[in-house]
């Protein structure tokens, strides 16, 4: 997979993940096993402007070189690799159902892709 493929898929999921927090937080939490109250749906709202931001981000520099991306891809890595810990730790837990696997992994993906572009030559 090239970088621009890679970003470009990252921000699609990162964007639809975002609009869907940002939209409709209760009904996405609850594909997760995760219920709300008032507090928990502004904290949704506040993940999915973050997501949102990190995919618009993908998009908008998706077609620069690789060198001019440098930063970006190690803030992007920096971001994806703790949100995968989070994610992990949450899902050991028990706070999520079985389909908050698939975030553990997504965010696994996002965060091995970035390293091997940042980091490989």
């Amino acid at each position: 997979m090239k970088l621009r493929s890679f970003l470009t898929f990252k921000a699609v999921i990162s964007c639809i993940f975002g609009i869907l927090f940002l939209l409709v937080p209760a009904w996405s939490m609850s594909i997760f096993g995760v219920s709300l109250g008032a507090e928990g749906v502004l904290m949704t709202r506040f993940f999915g402007v973050g997501m949102l931001a990190m995919g618009l981000i993908c998009a908008f520099h998706r077609t620069q070189d690789r060198r001019s991306l440098t930063e970006i891809l190690l803030a992007l890595f920096i971001a994806d690799t703790i949100g995968f810990i989070v994610a992990l730790s949450g899902q050991l837990a028990g706070l999520l159902n079985p389909v908050g696997w698939i975030i553990v992994l997504l965010w696994l993906f996002f965060a091995a892709g970035l390293a091997y572009f940042r980091f490989s030559k």
